[in-house]
């Protein structure tokens, strides 16, 4: 870590950068800038501005709101840019011919030790426990930013300069390879898209989360409209609907679990390994992206077309019955993905922040289970539901 080359920094103009667009944080003596990492808080910007200018020591180790660990002070060591001088000390350097003498020393005791950059130790130079599967030990983990050309020469799987799709389809692993490196998340440069294609294909798979209802709202609500003409009443449509919505959730589950994390029955060759990774092991190899947490247009609309002929020929005695039914499920797609979303980079309320803990246990701690993202419901009912993370603790 630099030690006297950075500036220090007065508390008046400390306390002017607590804001979404300049956020500073302290932790003993030294001075924070987190704004890059608001949005890819695992518990939302909201919580680190409210500290925004201020300690942030004290809360960071409380037990009851939420001890920290290693991975959030390394995080914070990233963002360390300077040290924190009262005007009192100021003004003494001011007229000191060593002004630096003036500045107070970091507080080891107020101050987390600096972390190893080996990530496989802790601050104290033990081994660090981590959950064998993901490599990982809690969900701030899942936001350490991954120094690429390091993870290529240790792990000998992907490269996150270069395009990646390539790389999987040339890559020859084996399917064990694949799932063991694909299941260990990695974060790229502060929560940007590594690229996937390398070329002009490179925006379709990027996809912001508003696009979602706005490309499949409209369709819905047409649905909706025109599904009364051939029912009785709003009354049944609006049954309908809702039916749609909760079979929704069971295909949620589903797709979740058979066909996103068909690990098992994965075919051993590229052509398997390279579609498991366009489909959802994107996701878990890089699960704080933005721009790759939402379903993109082209591949909904493949998996929703044979849904869409399935419920018509179910309900064939009666069109409209069947595309209120479908126009219910459909808008449940939209909130599981809006609610994706959010999971990975929002602060919400109660319900939504437990189900954000357990959504980020899926992935740093349990892959295999806890497939449930709008609900626990069908995790429960299945017997795949996550047990409460424990604290790990080595032997």
């Amino acid at each position: 870590m630099p030690g006297r080359t950075l500036p220090s920094i007065r508390q008046s103009d400390l306390q002017k950068h607590s804001t979404a667009k300049s956020c500073y944080v302290t932790v003993g003596t030294k001075v924070y800038d987190i704004t890059d990492f608001l949005d890819d808080h695992p518990g939302g910007p909201e919580l680190i501005l409210e500290y925004g200018g201020k300690e942030v020591g004290q809360i960071m180790g409380d037990e009851i709101s939420h001890a920290h660990g290693d991975a959030a002070y390394e995080i914070l060591d990233e963002h360390l840019i300077g040290f924190l001088a009262s005007e009192k000390v100021v003004g003494k350097g001011a007229g000191s011919q060593d002004p630096d003498a003036a500045l107070p020393k970091p507080s080891l005791k107020a101050d987390k030790p600096i972390l190893s950059s080996n990530p496989a130790l802790n601050a104290d130079g033990s081994h660090k426990v981590v959950y064998a599967t993901t490599g990982m030990s809690s969900a701030a983990d899942l936001s350490v930013v991954t120094d690429a050309s390091a993870d290529f020469r240790t792990h000998q799987f992907l490269d996150l300069n270069r395009p990646l799709l390539m790389q999987v389809w040339n890559g020859g692993f084996s399917k064990k390879f694949y799932l063991e490196q694909v299941h260990r998340p990695r974060h790229y440069k502060g929560g940007e898209s590594a690229p996937l294609f390398g070329n002009f294909l490179e925006p379709l798979g990027k996809t912001p989360w508003w696009v979602v209802p706005l490309i499949w709202l409209p369709p819905v609500m047409y649905g909706t409209y025109i599904s009364r003409e051939g029912l009785s009443s709003w009354m049944s449509v609006a049954s309908h609907w809702l039916f749609g919505l909760a079979l929704w959730t069971l295909v949620e589950y589903t797709l979740h679990r058979c066909l996103f994390h068909v690990d098992r029955v994965l075919p051993d060759n590229r052509v398997g390994i390279t579609l498991h990774f366009l489909v959802h092991g994107i996701h878990h190899y890089l699960p704080m992206d933005k721009l790759r947490l939402v379903m993109p247009p082209a591949l909904f609309t493949i998996l929703a077309t044979p849904f869409y002929h399935l419920v018509h020929l179910v309900m064939y005695w009666n069109w409209h019955a069947a595309t209120a039914l479908f126009s219910g499920g459909i808008f449940g797609y939209i909130c599981y993905d809006l609610t994706h979303y959010f999971l990975h980079h929002r602060t919400l309320p109660a319900y939504y922040r437990d189900l954000k803990k357990y959504h980020l246990q899926h992935h740093f701690a349990d892959f295999e289970n806890g497939f449930g993202v709008t609900s626990r419901f069908w995790d429960r009912v299945f017997g795949t539901e996550l047990a409460p993370p424990q604290p790990l603790k080595g032997s």
